[in-house]
């Protein structure tokens, strides 16, 4: 037996029915009607969550009298029943791709759906490191696993068209075939995702979504289960993370499974990069002489960055297995021809098939972030009867017809003529325009920079920022405290920069800012005028040390100070006031579950967890204000630690006015010498209070 419970998969656990599915539009609609069929719970996590996904099957329309547009459609599944509770976790750092994602997923699903969706943003991952899992459980009775999120760009049919008029983003613009697998499990199997999911939420929201128990059946009535009475594996990445060691039963169980194949090895993936699984992959070659490895990935990696980072790992891959398997190993990408015209299917499936044994689907790629970095989950099935090797040679048989245009039944035959090679029937299976093309990636004589890039962007562990912080501050400091750190070191550089963008990018005319902000200076009403504009600007989230900044530049050091500072404490305290008077439910509704960890924070011990909030936020201002006023600390409490907070930043940017107001006009390279000694400085007090509080945190525990 290959899996092994605690050592190369979490666990394993029974399923009465299993199925998988292949290309998008099938996950889709099974995903669709499941949902239909909830009665208390839905929970989905992924890497990314697009509000305006058409969900839909192959047909491309929603013919089951629900909107096709995801957010849409859960809106009226809650509306239809009241008792139905939907939970949505979303990877905290998709901004990062925000030109192919949601801009702005806070808005577009927790404003825009009733208060029975709860969305999370999930930064419960070290810094560097990706919330990768893509999960949806339904009632805890089944549960989805996979390479597919639930978000554009990923809706296709397995006949893969050049041109289908379905096949197009949000904003209208058509996309290349897309090729992903998902598998759908019940039974045990999917309690246990749901347990996995849960776990994230609770990390992530600091909340305990409890398991739920209902009398019907979620499975999606068109779908037929491939595997009945099956033992399920799961294999999971999780990287240290607040007193959490790393697991790598994903790694592991790579390795496992390779050791045990003797005649193929079938894998789907969309990048190539750990060089310990090419190195056994290479050494299992060298010991079976009639194994056969064939490996379906993209045809190339199409943007900057992964050009000169996983392209040039895929390379390294395919040069060990090469020498060491020859014409017994093929590394090939799914073609579609018609007429004149081709294109290259994207691979985006995480798939693993060895022998007529072994079935991996998930979420893991080839590529080192999934070994360690990022959160991953794999489902695996082992089979232990004639029926379960019958049903994984039918899974590697369709997937071979996806890309050949041919069905399970003539890969069969083709197999069977051919002696059961696999790459024969690769190189040769062609129908309906399909087929599978040998891949040829060419180094483009940048190997010193990629390996840069590629230790960037693929580390084989999270970047370790946490262990510098802890270190700076003599370990003193805790790890769950390191990413607001960073957070403040970040917002830092950003000042910096965005002084030096004021001066050289012609966004306004400095000129005519400052006399705006200097124009009720010597004015009798100044200091109301001021005050004022605090509270107006904090009641819509406007950055508090801007208006410090804009304070000092029109008022010099002295009265700069006086009246940033009476106006920030009168900022702080109006929305404290309106915090109080609304109170946690509604504040929650607004901001969401992740407010509850900053309530935690702020009330767990008055004046100097308020202080230390101020000077390593947790939040933005205005929502550290409310959520002080609903969490019910005491005004004393509260407004005597925003002082202290906020007072070493006061004083050290009210001591440069001047040289801010110059910066915003003529600036000198001593003018900016100066603010980033500020800067540096407003960082070392920032971080040595934080470790001072967290010593006394740890104190007091």
């Amino acid at each position: 037996m290959i899996l092994k419970p605690d050592q190369n998969v979490w666990r394993t656990a029974p399923a009465a029915r299993a199925a998988v599915l292949i290309d998008g539009a099938e996950y889709f609609a099974a995903a669709r009607q499941a949902m239909i069929k909830a009665e208390r719970s839905i929970m989905i996590a992924g890497w990314d969550i697009h509000s305006k996904t058409r969900l839909v099957g192959p047909s491309g329309e929603a013919d089951d009298g629900y909107p096709p547009l995801f957010a849409e459609f859960l809106a009226r599944l809650v509306v239809e029943r009241p008792q139905l509770q939907i939970n949505l976790l979303l990877w905290d750092f998709s901004v990062l791709y925000t030109g192919e994602r949601d801009p702005f997923p806070t808005l577009a699903l927790r404003w825009s759906t009733p208060d029975q969706i709860k969305f999370c943003l999930d930064d419960c991952v070290p810094i560097g490191s990706s919330q990768h899992q893509k999960l949806v459980v339904v009632d805890d009775k089944i549960a989805f696993s996979g390479g597919l999120d639930i978000t554009m760009r990923r809706w296709d049919t397995g006949r893969h068209e050049l041109d289908n008029p379905y096949r197009i983003d949000p904003d209208g613009k058509a996309y290349e075939p897309f090729h992903d697998v998902q598998m759908v499990v019940d039974g045990e199997a999917a309690q246990a995702l749901g347990e996995l999911l849960r776990d994230r939420w609770a990390c992530a929201a600091c909340e305990t979504v409890r398991a739920v128990k209902t009398e019907g059946d979620p499975w999606p009535d068109h779908v037929t289960p491939e595997f009945t009475d099956i033992e399920v594996g799961i294999a999971r990445t999780l990287p240290t993370y607040e007193g959490q060691t790393d697991i790598r039963e994903v790694q592991r169980l790579f390795l496992d499974s390779i050791d045990a194949a003797e005649r193929s090895i079938y894998i789907e993936n969309q990048y190539l990069t750990v060089a310990a699984v090419a190195e056994r992959l290479a050494r299992r070659l060298r010991e079976k002489p009639e194994l056969e490895v064939l490996i379906v990935a993209p045809k190339s990696h199409d943007s900057w960055l992964e050009a000169h980072s996983m392209r040039a790992g895929r390379i390294a891959f395919t040069r060990t297995v090469k020498q060491a398997g020859g014409d017994r190993f093929h590394l090939v990408y799914p073609k579609i021809t018609d007429g004149e015209r081709s294109a290259a299917t994207m691979v985006h499936a995480k798939v693993m098939i060895v022998d007529d044994t072994f079935l991996r689907i998930g979420s893991a790629n080839l590529n080192n972030r999934s070994m360690g970095t990022d959160t991953e989950c794999d489902l695996i099935i082992e089979a232990s009867s004639d029926k379960e090797r019958a049903g994984i040679a039918n899974v590697r048989n369709r997937l071979l017809g996806d890309h050949c245009g041919a069905s399970a039944d003539e890969v069969a035959a083709a197999l069977e003529n051919a002696g059961g090679s696999l790459l024969t029937v690769a190189k040769t299976l062609s129908a309906n325009g399909h087929s599978l093309a040998p891949i040829e990636d060419t180094s483009e004589g940048t190997e010193e920079l990629d390996t840069v890039f590629q230790s960037v962007a693929d580390p084989e562990k999270p970047i370790g920022a946490e262990k510098f912080v802890s270190n700076m501050t003599g370990g003193i400091v805790p790890v769950r405290h390191i990413s607001t750190v960073v957070k403040v070191v970040l917002a830092g550089l950003v000042v910096l920069a965005l002084a030096l963008v004021w001066r050289y990018v012609p966004l306004a005319r400095p000129d005519e800012v400052r006399e705006a902000f200097a124009s009720i200076n010597g004015n009798a009403a100044a200091p109301l005028i001021v005050v004022g504009i605090f509270i107006a600007a904090g009641l819509v989230f406007f950055p508090v040390m801007v208006l410090i900044a804009a304070t000092a530049a029109a008022f010099g050091p002295w009265l700069g100070f006086a009246y940033a500072t009476a106006g920030a404490l009168a900022s702080a305290l109006a929305a404290y006031a309106i915090g109080r008077m609304i109170g946690k439910r509604p504040l929650r509704n607004f901001l969401g579950p992740r407010l509850n960890r900053v309530r935690q924070r702020v009330a767990k011990r008055g004046v100097i967890t308020i202080a230390a909030v101020r000077l390593v936020p947790v939040a933005p201002f205005t929502v550290v204000n409310l959520v002080a006023g609903a969490s019910g600390i005491r005004v004393f409490e509260y407004m005597a630690g925003t002082m202290l907070g906020m007072l070493p930043g006061l004083v050290m940017i009210s001591a440069v006015g001047h040289q801010i107001a110059r910066i915003m006009t003529a600036p000198t390279p001593t003018d900016f010498a100066l603010l980033a000694a500020v800067v540096t400085g407003w960082i070392a007090v920032s971080v040595g209070v934080q470790a001072l509080v967290s010593r006394y945190s740890t104190g007091q525990a």
